[in-house]
């Protein structure tokens, strides 16, 4: 419409100047052979003309406001802007919020009403809240990812209720949960649906668990397609409480594959302190296993059928016991009901034989609740008579009356060794030392289910040890003592291990509803959508009920949840669960990439130019009028390409230390350390421009842009500020550039180094 204005302006333009009049006045001749250096021009020269239409015709097409490669949306009525917003957002979420803010600025450009919608927060209570498109661009800032999965299908429910037709566009996380089909049938029915998917599949870590001594989790991933490496990283703290790195493995997908294991094999001692495992590549809540009650030590009951005497006496059956358990639990000791009301991981009895009727209760009853009761033979239990005329419940197999022995009725030529374990025993993979003999043993009645129960045996065959399921719980016997007297397995590294071994398998059951009972439990840390542990605002205790069941929400967080001394770990990831990606779609579901083409506005550049015919025009008409001799003319078009080449070189190219080093000294400049790494560099530019922009703003300081160094190159002299981003790949400075470094600091510079594991700590602090 402006442009058919210029016919109007090309009258005007030639009116001006006006066409001068002619009169006959004699009196002229006087003023024959004079010069006048100020000219007026009968009318204006064409090509002035054209290039003031030209230039006003530029300034009437930038402020249409032209753009190259426009993504103006389709459609006309209201636009739903509809993300997931579960955990499974979170690694992308800077990318989502970047292109739900392009939505709202094409639908205000529309002049479109919008709504935004997070799933995982459930439906709103007062309906569908549209509002003008950059009243929702101005929220976006206070969206975050929830650490839950989003409930479509009460999504969908709600929105069967919504009157009037809207189109939808729908950031999906990738995951399945099976409504995501109810939820397009719905959306289409009110208009049209694009739908986004993830740039990458979504990836997730299960509970972990103890294995054969070594912590051991399951890697997921929704989408099975292609090969991909991950990096798993084990978090707790340091002997002085700060969060450290314990741990690191690497888990590799093969195509196909959408669940892989990984073993952390770490000290007892780092072990016991792990808090959580990380995915290094993903940060989100369902890329964090919470560690709890199921990795720690375990709490070991000692009792033994004759009374010991202190710990130095070679001859108590607890000696061994004692020294073999000291670095992987906790032991108690005392009375049989005194220990169990500590609530022990594992009871372990020495050569006892008869139990009173209340005790056997008790133990009973423990066990079938899920404690392991680990039993050794000895004089006691084969003169007993426990266990040889029926079934014991408290022992996993009969008993033959006496024992066997070196010399006794039922010999032995010569001592006896051990066999190599079978796989499903939980000894599986030990090495067997050679020197450990067996000289006596009580011996198991054979029985239909006895190979069934061993766990393991001589190299003749005879059982060593048998265990089998009580209720919840196992029953395990070693038919040797735990002392020396029989064997000289408590004397070997061996015996070490499989205690350890059989201790770490205690408490398996624990997150079950019958160890949780109907106990409130009270979170103490609890995750956000992005993996980071914080502290718990506004959240009420959950009974142990609902706690085993295991279903993150907005009434129960992931998190750490306690309940006196009992730490359980509510985590987004099951035992078994798996991540399931999307089910077909119905058709009309139109599918549309996270990023696309790079929108160009045309207006500053058109406007550039018009300011430019402008200026041409400016000296054209100075020359024109004589006011300008073409001398000073072509003076004034070189100052003008100065200053365009000034302006274009106002920021120094970055490989031009040279330039760097002159724009630095001219100006406030904060640096950062360019590490090669092109996300982190981005990073720490974007970063370091923002906190240009907030000094400028609340400060008497005016940074110019920011710029990354070489530390090898550049001088650092000529910064106030050197950030320096950490990562693994970084080559070591130089020498040279420690010198240099040095002498910055000892000069009054500042550095400040990002190891770049804040998300790995717990108050979701820095970690510079």
């Amino acid at each position: 419409l402006g442009l058919l204005v210029l016919p109007v302006l090309w009258w005007l333009l030639r009116a001006v100047p006006p066409r001068p009049g002619r009169l006959a006045f004699p009196g002229v001749r006087l003023l024959l052979g004079l010069e006048d250096r100020e000219r007026m021009p009968e009318r204006t020269p064409p090509w002035l003309l054209i290039l003031r239409m030209l230039a006003l015709a530029l300034v009437i097409l930038a402020f249409a406001q032209p753009v190259l490669n426009s993504r103006q949306m389709t459609g006309e009525g209201p636009l739903l802007v509809l993300l997931d917003g579960g955990w499974a957002d979170a690694p992308d979420w800077a990318a989502r919020m970047s292109r739900v803010a392009e939505s709202l600025a094409e639908a205000d450009r529309a002049g479109r009403p919008a709504a935004v919608l997070q799933v995982a927060s459930g439906p709103p209570p007062d309906g569908m809240p549209w509002r003008a498109a950059d009243e929702w661009a101005e929220r976006l800032a206070g969206l975050e990812p929830l650490p839950w999965a989003p409930d479509r299908q009460a999504l969908a429910l709600w929105l069967q209720g919504i009157e009037g037709g809207f189109d939808t566009l729908w950031l999906a996380d990738g995951v399945g949960d099976g409504g995501e089909g109810e939820l397009a049938e719905v959306l289409l029915g009110h208009g049209a649906v694009t739908l986004v998917p993830p740039p990458r599949p979504a990836r997730a870590l299960g509970p972990p668990r103890l294995v054969e001594g070594g912590i051991a989790v399951t890697v997921l991933r929704a989408d099975g397609a292609g090969e991909e490496p991950v990096s798993i990283v084990a978090i707790g703290p340091d002997p002085r409480g700060i969060e450290r790195v314990l741990g690191r493995a690497e888990a590799h997908f093969a195509d196909g594959e959408t669940m892989v294991e990984v073993r952390l094999d770490l000290p007892l001692e780092l072990r016991n302190r792990v808090g959580r495992l990380v995915i290094a590549e993903a940060h989100s809540a369902g890329a964090v296993a919470l560690a709890d009650d199921a990795l720690r030590r375990r709490k070991v009951a000692l009792i033994s059928g004759r009374a010991g005497g202190e710990e130095q006496d070679l001859a108590d059956p607890l000696h061994y016991l004692r020294q073999a358990l000291a670095p992987s639990a906790e032991i108690v000791a005392g009375p049989l009901e005194d220990v169990l009301n500590t609530a022990p991981d594992v009871l372990m009895m020495a050569d006892v034989g008869v139990l009173g009727g209340r005790e056997r209760a008790a133990v009973t009853g423990w066990v079938e609740r899920g404690g392991l009761l680990v039993r050794f033979a000895g004089p006691r239990l084969a003169a007993s008579g426990v266990g040889q005329i029926k079934e014991d419940p408290l022992l996993p197999v009969r008993l033959r009356a006496g024992g066997r022995a070196i010399g006794g009725a039922m010999s032995w030529g010569a001592p006896r060794r051990l066999r190599p374990f079978p796989e499903e025993s939980p000894f599986a993979g030990l090495s067997l030392p050679d020197d450990v003999e067996i000289t006596s043993q009580v011996v198991a009645q054979p029985d239909p289910e006895l190979a069934s129960r061993v766990m393991a045996s001589l190299e003749d065959g005879t059982p060593l040890i048998t265990g089998r399921r009580l209720g919840e719980g196992r029953v395990v016997l070693f038919h040797v003592t735990a002392n020396a007297d029989w064997s000289n397995l408590p004397l070997s590294g061996l015996f070490v291990q499989m205690l350890e071994r059989l201790t770490l398998s205690a408490g398996s059951n624990a997150g079950t509803e019958a160890d949780l009972g109907e106990e409130i439990w009270t979170a103490q840390q609890v995750l956000d959508g992005f993996g980071a542990l914080g502290t718990p605002s506004l959240v009420a205790g959950v009974p142990g009920t609902a706690l085993a069941e295991g279903a993150p929400g907005p009434e129960m967080p992931p998190g750490i949840y306690a309940n006196g001394e009992r730490r359980h770990a509510l985590n987004i990831m099951a035992e078994d669960d798996r991540l399931r990606p999307f089910a077909p779609l119905p058709a009309g579901v139109r599918v549309e990439a996270m990023e696309r083409p790079g929108e160009t506005r045309l207006g500053p550049w058109l406007l550039a130019a018009a300011l430019a015919l402008l200026a041409i025009d400016l000296i054209a008409t100075l020359v024109i009028s004589g006011r300008l001799r073409p001398r000073g003319a072509s003076a004034a078009v070189a100052l003008l390409a100065f200053i365009a080449a000034t302006q274009a070189t106002a920021q120094p190219a970055p490989d031009d230390a040279e330039a760097r080093a002159l724009h630095a000294a001219n100006e406030t400049v904060l640096a950062y350390v360019v590490t090669g790494n092109d996300r982190v560099d981005r990073t720490s530019e974007a970063g370091l421009r923002g906190l240009s922009r907030t000094l400028y703003a609340r400060t008497a300081v005016e940074p110019a842009e920011p710029v990354g160094i070489d530390l090898e190159t550049d001088a650092l002299a000529l910064y106030p500020f050197l950030y320096w981003p950490v990562t693994e790949d970084q080559p070591s400075p130089s020498d040279a550039a420690y010198d240099q470094l040095n002498a910055y600091l000892r000069n009054g510079g500042m550095i400040l180094f990002d190891t770049r594991d804040g998300d790995l700590g717990g108050d979701g602090a820095g970690g510079s």
